[in-house]
């Protein structure tokens, strides 16, 4: 990873004095241990007319592989290849933040007691990324550091191969910024938007992070068109965190605004007589619903497939009659994320020995998926195409056979009452189809009956007297002569 800062000055006030505001002397290169590699600075150029700060930070992904015992950042079980061959050396990152609020530490705070005067003021800078991944494209770089006080924004896209023009473009572009900005207000706009662009961190979010994107943020994230986008990808999406980041910067324009401080503003809200009840969001009625079959049926090892980021996992884990836990799910992307969320890196062996996650596709036959108690498909056959889900009733009822299958999927008559949801569609942009009350019906007793099954129905949700829950839950369990034969 490479990254270059550059100025120009005059012999009055010469562009060398930027050693002064990084803290590091351009007469000599210097080494820094970080948590994930070894940092470099050095000065390719120092003159009073120009001077250019380098910072290369060595990344060994094998080291970070066997530091994470295979967890974290991908990291996740089954990702075979992609834990060792992959952008971490290349590619600016959170690797790369981190990097730089160690070596550059007093800079990003705008400390410089040589030059405090210095340090406070706008200098013309130049900073080149050559290698910067951007989930978004070159138009989300120009988003994200267009209103920041930039100059020039250029961000030109890096070809997949140059001797293959035909193939398009990487998800890389190289950065280039040019403006006059304070030293300490340019480094707080790369520490938190590299990993924003990436839209990946490569370590477990914890709730301190909100803290570190608001002093970060300080004096431009309030008010930037793009706010949200960069609280939720810095946040690594964890929705409660990124709310109580945007409260806060919320709190800071409005005091902003009237010129007030943040305890002035934030006083009208006694805490202790606010007895509101919220409504349960659905999914977390549907996590309900999911464990309290599971705990009727007796089960005590459960397959989730199609885990997603892991929050049925999560709240099995806090069940101690759930032994064995397994998450299954084709998105190693997805795996990484639920590996973050159940902190895999830091749970403790008994614990850890109780989950598993694996990567797979669920209308594949899977050996490993075998012999468990119970599996649930919670808000996973709409994703499907029809023509494929024969495929998953066979892996999953004829093949994996749990004694209990639990299947929920939404209740496509209920879509009437979501005012915010055009007629005639679905609730997700990525759902194949969505089924009334009785066409679920008719495919679970088909279901049922080619696999020995029997299968009860549970409502979840608001049942509307019209159009029923807004989800709906099937509950398959091995008929008795079908366990006795096996």
């Amino acid at each position: 990873m490479f990254l270059t800062i550059s100025t120009t000055g005059t012999p009055e006030r010469p562009a060398t004095d930027l050693g002064f505001l990084l803290h590091k002397h351009p007469d000599r290169a210097q080494t820094f241990s970080t948590s994930h590699g070894t940092a470099h600075v050095l000065y390719p150029e120092a003159t009073a007319e120009r001077c250019t700060a380098a910072l290369l930070l060595e990344v060994d992904p094998v080291a970070l592989v066997r530091r994470g015992k295979g967890k974290g950042r991908g990291g996740a079980p089954d990702s075979a290849l992609a834990q060792y061959v992959n952008d971490r050396p290349y590619a600016a990152s959170s690797l790369l933040s981190v990097a730089m609020s160690t070596v550059f530490k007093s800079a990003l705070r705008g400390v410089c007691q040589a030059m405090p005067e210095r340090a406070e003021s706008a200098l013309p800078l130049r900073i080149e990324v050559p290698a910067l991944p951007a989930r978004g494209g070159a138009e989300l770089v120009r988003k994200l550091f267009g209103p920041l006080g930039w100059a020039t924004v250029d961000a030109q896209p890096v070809a997949l191969d140059q001797r293959f023009p035909e193939w398009g473009d990487s998800r890389y572009v190289r950065l280039v910024l040019e403006g006059e900005l304070r030293l300490a207000d340019a480094l707080r706009q790369l520490y938190v938007l590299l990993p924003v662009l990436d839209d990946a961190k490569h370590y477990w979010v914890a709730p301190d992070e909100v803290d570190k994107l608001l002093r970060a943020g300080e004096g431009w994230l309030a008010e930037h068109p793009e706010q949200k986008l960069i609280t939720s990808r810095y946040l690594s999406r964890r929705w409660g965190l990124t709310r109580q980041a945007m409260e806060r910067l919320e709190l800071v324009r409005l005091a902003e605004s009237d010129d007030l401080e943040i305890e002035d503003v934030d006083n009208a809200v006694d805490e202790t007589t606010d007895t509101d009840e919220r409504p349960v969001p659905l999914a977390e009625q549907r996590r309900t619903a999911v464990l309290a079959a599971l705990r009727a049926a007796g089960a005590a090892s459960v397959l989730d497939l199609g885990c997603g980021q892991g929050q049925l996992v999560q709240a099995l884990l806090k069940d101690v009659r759930f032994t064995d836990i397994v998450g299954v799910d084709v998105s190693v992307r997805a795996l990484t994320i639920a590996a973050r969320r159940l902190k895999l890196d830091r749970m403790g062996e008994r614990q850890a020995g109780r989950v598993t996650l694996l990567q797979g596709s669920l209308t594949y036959t899977d050996k490993r998926l075998g012999g468990y108690d119970a599996a649930v498909l919670s808000e996973v056959i709409e994703h499907l195409d029809l023509p494929r889900l024969p495929a998953l009733e066979y892996a999953v009822f004829g093949s994996a056979r749990p004694r209990t299958v639990i299947v929920t999927t939404p209740n496509s008559e209920y879509n009437v009452r979501w005012e915010t949801l055009p007629a005639g569609h679905v609730r997700h942009s990525d759902h194949r189809f969505e089924w009334t009350r009785a066409e679920f019906r008719d495919w679970a007793e088909r279901v049922a009956g080619r696999h020995g099954y029997g299968v009860e129905y549970v409502g979840v949700g608001d049942d509307d007297p019209e159009v029923g829950p807004p989800t709906q839950m099937a509950v398959f369990t091995v008929t008795t002569k079908e366990v006795e034969a096996a």
